[in-house]
């Protein structure tokens, strides 16, 4: 089964055609988080550069896309390896593989790209090439092959962030507003490095973690300053003519406490925005690590205290590695995070199934 992968670089593509890879100059990781950087990636499969169906990003003339067409369990080896480091424990490499292959199959059945099925960062999942990758990441695709989570027959939509802060978060809080019975809150206490020794958190981070996301220091309890001034900066640069700030008020949390309906009171005009992604990016230059956070506004200064990085519905990468490095099977990690769901193999023709277990919650 091959996958259609769409990857922006810029306005004009440049690649560097090798013997049986190519690479693309000034990949763009990270689009609109506060990780995004460029860097030069190289690929296996086969290359197509044609517009985007889109203009670009400020305006213009349509960019260039490149499709990097690939049989969908090598394009898995890169994923699970882009998405964490690829020294992981191997039952979160496991783990990974296997709902990175279900969010992936999911997709590719109900696409949301023209052109090519699914995007490289982290819009969709993670995909960065072959120079992440390793014998493991290889070996974890490899003993999960075929495997696939379902739920009342359908394959899991699997989605996953780097850390929940101490609880997940349900589906409608972040997208549409759906119960999704596989991704439900969760009390997760072993994101909290706090926990354990100094070293032995620091060692469980340093395995994986890749090299920009080790930038980061405090994704699960973090805190934004911002002067009266900035805040007004930020917030009128997303939401024009808003005015100065007067007040931050959530109108609504979700299960963790993600804030998924917020209300901006401006001194020209009041906005109600919502959900959490677009709250994050609202009261960020970038992004903030996620939406659940209190509100102080005092001597002229405002500060988010907040807890996560990530969306927070599905698997805590985090968390699932601490699981992994204590001695949890894939198996176990994967029916703490997505509940009483099944874990199937998907046959060679990639239409039947066969049961191989039943996560139970």
């Amino acid at each position: 089964m091959d996958i259609r992968v769409g990857i922006l670089t810029a306005p004009k593509i440049e690649f560097e055609q090798k013997e049986h890879t190519f690479v693309l100059k000034d990949v763009r990781i990270g689009i609109g988080f506060h990780w995004d950087r460029k860097e030069d990636q190289e690929f296996a499969g086969t290359l197509e550069i044609k517009p985007t169906p889109n203009p670009s990003p400020k305006g213009g003339e349509p960019w260039e896309v490149a499709i990097n067409t690939i049989d969908l369990e090598d394009y898995l080896c890169s994923v699970i390896s882009s998405e964490m480091n690829a020294n992981s424990p191997m039952e979160l490499l496991k783990a990974h593989a296997v709902i990175s292959r279900s969010w992936a199959i999911r997709a590719m059945q109900k696409p949301n790209h023209e052109g090519f099925d699914v995007c490289a960062d982290d819009h969709c999942q993670r995909y960065e090439g072959l120079r992440r990758m390793n014998e493991r990441a290889v070996e974890a695709v490899r003993a999960t092959r075929g495997q696939v989570l379902m739920y009342n027959n359908e394959i899991c939509d699997c989605r996953y962030y780097k850390c929940c802060g101490g609880r997940t978060e349900i589906w409608r809080t972040c997208w549409e507003d759906i119960d999704v019975p596989y991704i439900q809150s969760v009390q997760c206490d072993y994101c909290d490095m706090s926990r354990l020794p100094s070293a032995v958190s620091r060692h469980i981070l340093r395995l994986v973690l890749n090299d920009y996301d080790q930038e980061t220091k405090d994704f699960r309890d973090w805190q934004v300053t911002y002067t009266d001034e900035e805040l007004d900066e930020i917030v009128n640069s997303k939401h024009p003519g808003i005015g100065h700030v007067i007040a931050l008020e959530p109108l609504h949390r979700g299960a963790s406490g993600r804030i998924d309906m917020l209300r901006i009171v401006g001194s020209e005009r009041t906005d109600v925005i919502g959900k959490e992604l677009n709250i994050r990016y609202t009261l960020s230059r970038k992004c903030l690590y996620s939406s659940w956070f209190d509100v102080k506004h005092e001597n002229g200064a405002w500060t988010l205290q907040g807890h996560g990085w990530g969306h927070g519905a599905g698997l805590c990468q985090i968390g699932a590695a601490v699981m992994a490095s204590e001695g949890k099977t894939y198996e176990e990690i994967l029916s703490y995070y997505y509940h009483n769901t099944q874990l199937m193999i998907l046959s060679p023709k990639g239409h039947d199934y066969l049961t191989k277990s039943h996560l139970d919650d």
